[in-house]
Parts: structure tokens; C-alpha cells; sequence
């Protein structure tokens, strides 16, 4: 089966516009298909999923959301039932790409959509909003947010050329994606963890392990880089990890701004992947320009890393509950783990003669690891700091055994 556009979005208010977008991806010769999520009346044109079903989809009906007369009610019922419905075309496998458009309601129909289908799938949304903060709509899916500039509301001279464009993005990745000849690529696929302070470190594991075959992905550990990491361990495409920067936990535990949630290091554990485990960037708790640090903080020791972030100084005390809480999530593991702590440091700044050098704090992270690690995981003491080449190599090398016994 050919693969198709799939467009999705209210039909009775955006009618004429994803008509238009339909029209312009079937001149470049892609099969369109049309999922219809409006509420308000009949659509322009004859779906190939109807308001009706992706309402039924929802646990809910069309008449009945009309009947409540509730707008936030119908947007959300309608985004629930465009995500099952884009779940069961997924299945069915004939997905090249999805398209959406809107204002708040649509972009959130829209990306709620997007969000079910997988990574590398080509997928484009038009919004209204898309010059703010695009996070809720495009989290750890590789979304294409185009924004509209005017209201789309009728075609005219600038919405027809920026519809036009977004309608040849989708139609030029979904054609590139059908013409490339597909790789047969056994490779395994390895998932890594960076920051900038320990990039030294993460580069020499990287060229390591793909020098043995393997084929690395790696993430910023800026909350959406962990949490990226984690959904493709969950979907099954990442078999190892060397989860060298675990910073993301600092930030969810003191309050910066790069959290990945409570969950982090939790993927690996439960899916029983083989991984190596370090400390790096434990040292840190991110925020924004010097001035949006919370006031409750003024004491405290400060590194200026650029003039959009300002890293700051973790304390003993933050310390040893951080290397609990680590120790804590990896007992879980159900496969083969390996934690490895570098003494002399755990980043570029946590080292003789840098701003976050600091022996005692290095100390409690490894007493808090120590205390609560299980006692059949190796923890592997090592004298220099992490972006020490010793260092990388012992991460890389106990990698590789696991990954073989795997």
C-alpha cells in the first residue's frame, strides 16, 4: 500500500485550508488521507475518517459534544480519539507522514497525534503558536512546528505561501523516504548521555564503541534530551546505554530548569538493557540568565557559562541524596549494569583548580551511591576525573563485555 499524507484537523472551520494543503501534496504525486477532528458542523469536503468515528474513538459521541456545548470538553475528548486513530492507521501501515494545523486547539489535536507515531516518521504542524514555547507540542518527538504568522483563516496571498510550504515539506520527506533505497542496517544501537563538561569523555566512548560496529545516539542532557533517550529505550530501538551524564537528576531535585522528570534512569532498569552508569555533571543545577535564579539560592557558589545559562554549585548535602537516589533506581535493574565513578571529577568544572572543584561533595555522592547500591553491581572506583581517557575507556570497554554476555 502506498504510503500517504495523513492530515488531520477540523474540516468544518479549517475546510478550505486543508483543501488546499491536500490539493498542493497530491500535485507532487502523494496519496492523501484525511482524518477530520471538527466538532462544530458538517465539514467541507468528505473525510476518510469522519468527526464521528474519532469521537466514537474517544469513548464519546459527535452528538454528545455537540449537545454539552463545551469547547474545552470537545478539544480534549478530540484529542484523545485523533491519537487512537492515528494509532490504528499506524498499524495498518500506510503512514508517510502527518500533517495538522490550528490555533491552540488545533495545534494541540494536532501534535496529540503526532505524538503517537514514531520518531523518523516526517510529520509538520502549522500553528498559530508556534513562535512561543513549542515544548508541550513537540516534547521528544521530531515535529516540524511552521509558524502560520497570520490566523489560518482563509486563503490569501501570505497563508497560500506558507501553507504551500509546509505542504512541500511534508510531500518532499515522504517522496525522500520512499525513493531512498532502505539500508539493511543490523547495527546496534546504543543511546549516550552529554553535556558540554563531560563532551571529552562522551566522544571517546562514542568512537569507541563505533569503532566496534555500533551505532550511537546521543543526547543533551537538557530534560528533553533524557527523556528523548528514555521513550526509545521504551520503544525497543535502544539495546545499550552509556549513560555517562546523569546531571538531569540534579535539576530535578533541587529545582532547575533541565529536569527530565522523576522517572529518569528508569528506562534501561525496567527494559534490562545492558548499561554503564557514571556521575557525570552531578556537580550542577541549571538555570536561565543570572537573574532568573531564584533568590533562595543567593548564597550559594555560581559558574556563568554563557550569558543564557548559569550553572550552580551543588552541595554536600544535594550530594548524598543524589547518589541515593541513583543508587535507588538502578537496584531495580534487571540486566547487566555496571556504575562507575570517577573521584577526581565529574565534569570539565568539578576538578583541581575549577570553579566547582570539590572533594567533600564528590565524597557524599559516592557514600550516598555506596550506602544503597545493590551489593551485586559493580561500582568501579576510578582516580581521575570523567573526562579522563582512562576514564572513558574503562566506561566504553565494560560496555562492550556487557553488551557480548548480552
Amino acid at each position: 500500500m502506498a504510503a500517504k499524507a495523513v492530515l488531520i484537523g477540523a474540516l468544518d472551520t479549517k475546510g478550505a485550508e486543508f483543501q488546499f494543503v491536500a490539493d498542493t501534496i497530491r500535485r507532487m504525486g502523494v496519496e492523501v488521507f484525511t482524518v477530520d477532528t471538527g466538532v462544530l458542523s458538517e465539514p467541507l469536503f468528505a473525510p476518510d475518517v469522519t468527526a464521528a468515528e474519532v469521537a466514537a474513538a474517544a469513548g464519546t459521541s459527535l452528538d454528545a459534544l455537540r449537545a454539552q456545548n463545551d469547547r474545552g470538553g470537545a478539544v480534549a475528548a478530540m484529542t484523545r480519539g485523533a491519537a487512537v486513530v492515528v494509532e490504528r492507521l499506524l498499524a495498518e501501515g500506510f503512514v508517510g507522514g502527518l500533517f495538522g494545523m490550528g490555533g491552540t486547539a488545533g495545534t494541540t489535536v494536532g501534535a496529540a497525534a503526532m505524538q503517537a507515531a514514531p520518531v523518523g516518521m516526517p510529520k509538520v504542524l502549522v500553528s498559530t503558536v508556534a513562535s512561543g514555547n513549542t515544548r508541550p507540542y513537540v516534547g521528544v518527538k521530531d515535529i516540524v512546528m511552521m509558524y502560520s504568522v497570520v490566523d489560518i483563516a482563509g486563503i490569501n496571498k501570505l497563508s497560500r505561501r506558507i501553507l504551500s510550504n509546509a505542504a512541500y515539506a511534508l510531500g518532499g520527506m515522504i517522496q525522500g523516504r520512499l525513493a531512498e533505497a532502505e539500508e539493511a542496517d543490523d547495527k546496534v544501537t546504543i543511546g549516550m548521555t552529554m553535556f558540554g563538561v563531560t563532551t571529552p569523555c562522551v566522544t571517546r566512548v562514542r568512537e569507541t564503541l563505533e569503532a566496534q560496529g555500533y551505532d550511537t545516539l546521543v543526547f543533551h542532557a537538557t530534560g528533553t534530551g533524557g527523556q528523548a533517550m528514555e521513550e526509545l529505550i521504551r520503544a525497543g530501538f535502544i539495546k545499550g546505554v552509556a549513560d555517562v551524564t546523569t546531571t538531569e537528576l540534579a535539576d530535578e531535585l533541587v529545582g532547575g530548569i533541565f529536569s527530565a522528570g522523576p522517572n529518569r534512569l528508569e528506562a534501561a532498569v525496567q527494559a534490562g538493557i545492558p548499561q554503564v552508569v557514571s556521575v557525570g555533571a552531578l556537580d550542577m543545577v541549571n538555570f536561565g540568565p543570572r537573574d532568573t535564579v531564584p533568590a533562595r539560592f543567593a548564597d550559594r557558589t555560581f559558574y556563568q557559562h554563557n550569558p543564557t545559562t548559569t550553572l550552580m554549585r551543588t552541595t554536600t548535602e544535594e550530594n548524598a541524596a543524589l547518589g541515593r537516589t541513583l543508587a535507588g533506581k538502578l537496584n531495580a535493574a534487571t540486566g547487566p549494569l555496571v556504575v562507575v565513578f570517577p573521584h577526581g571529577g565529574v565534569s570539565l568544572l568539578d576538578r583541581a583548580g575549577q570553579a566547582f572543584d570539590g572533594a567533600e561533595q564528590r565524597q557524599a555522592l559516592y557514600a550516598g551511591i555506596r550506602s544503597v547500591l545493590r551489593a551485586d553491581i559493580p561500582l568501579l572506583d576510578m582516580d581521575g576525573d570523567i573526562n579522563d581517557p582512562a576514564v572513558s575507556l574503562t566506561i566504553a570497554e565494560q560496555l562492550l563485555k556487557l553488551l557480548q554476555k548480552k
